[in-house]
């Protein structure tokens, strides 16, 4: 076993947090600013990646936390530590509504498939890396780009996705047609691919896109009914042109046309 061991409880309904119970010495690694509150013996500290990479140099340890910009993430984790004489507990919170996916790697071949800015968090050990799809069309084409993460290790993870979590176990040869957005991650025996949607007239005025992602077993696969891009982007919609809110019919028709003749 090269991860620390952790207990956890995850609560909460659309929005939730996650418990992580550590035993002396044992250390959780998270994104920065996933952190709901700590106990007064957690000792915190800001690392370059995720700190799985005990050997080398500064540099290579500057190279590898590097990589995990091309996800879009931060170059910086924040590492929970119990220095206490008993057990102390990390509270982590989710950046949108949705759920907290636990992930046991130790009974996922050791490795697991992510989309950028999915990871929350793992016990220390855990390598946090990036996963290049082999055809650039994925990239171009993917939804979630030519770079996810890859999660490795025999310890615990977890990651956040939006709205309702569906979890598939394909059988070998079995496919699935999923919205890009919507995949959520998958065991690395999942071959992921794209496809073009079908029919000029669906992709010009369909709504959902040039591209589904086809995703054929054996092994499982989670999909999210609401990816965050989807719900920023109806917020953006929805939120009036000149950047100023009406009190008066907010939402509504009405309050539009009540902006439109001067209203405040």
């Amino acid at each position: 076993m090269n991860n620390h061991e952790i207990d956890y409880k995850i609560y909460g309904d659309d929005i939730q947090y996650v418990e992580i119970e550590l035993d002396p010495n044992e250390t959780v690694v998270s994104e920065a600013g996933s952190m709901m509150m700590v106990n007064p013996n957690i000792e915190l500290a800001t690392i370059f990646g995720d700190g799985s990479k005990q050997g080398g140099g500064f540099m290579d340890k500057l190279f590898s936390a590097g990589k995990r910009t091309l996800t879009g993430e931060s170059l910086f984790m924040t590492t929970f530590t119990n220095r206490g004489h008993q057990k102390e507990h990390v509270y982590l919170a989710a950046p949108y509504p949705g759920k907290i996916i636990p992930l046991d790697l130790s009974r996922l071949n050791g490795e697991f498939i992510c989309q950028k800015d999915a990871f929350l968090a793992a016990a220390k050990g855990v390598s946090v890396d990036i996963a290049l799809q082999k055809k650039l069309g994925v990239g171009f084409f993917g939804g979630e780009g030519f770079i996810m993460q890859r999660l490795t290790g025999d310890g615990m993870a977890f990651i956040h996705a939006g709205g309702a979590i569906v979890e598939r176990h394909l059988q070998p040869g079995e496919v699935l047609q999923i919205d890009t957005g919507c995949l959520v991650g998958m065991t690395s025996s999942v071959h992921y691919d794209i496809e073009p949607i079908p029919g000029i007239k669906t992709k010009m005025f369909g709504g959902e896109g040039l591209w589904f992602a086809r995703v054929q077993g054996p092994g499982t696969v989670f999909v999210q009914s609401l990816p965050f891009s989807r719900l920023a982007s109806r917020v953006f919609a929805a939120a009036p042109a000149s950047g100023k809110s009406s009190s008066y019919g907010e939402g509504s028709p009405l309050g539009g046309l009540f902006d439109m003749l001067g209203g405040e």
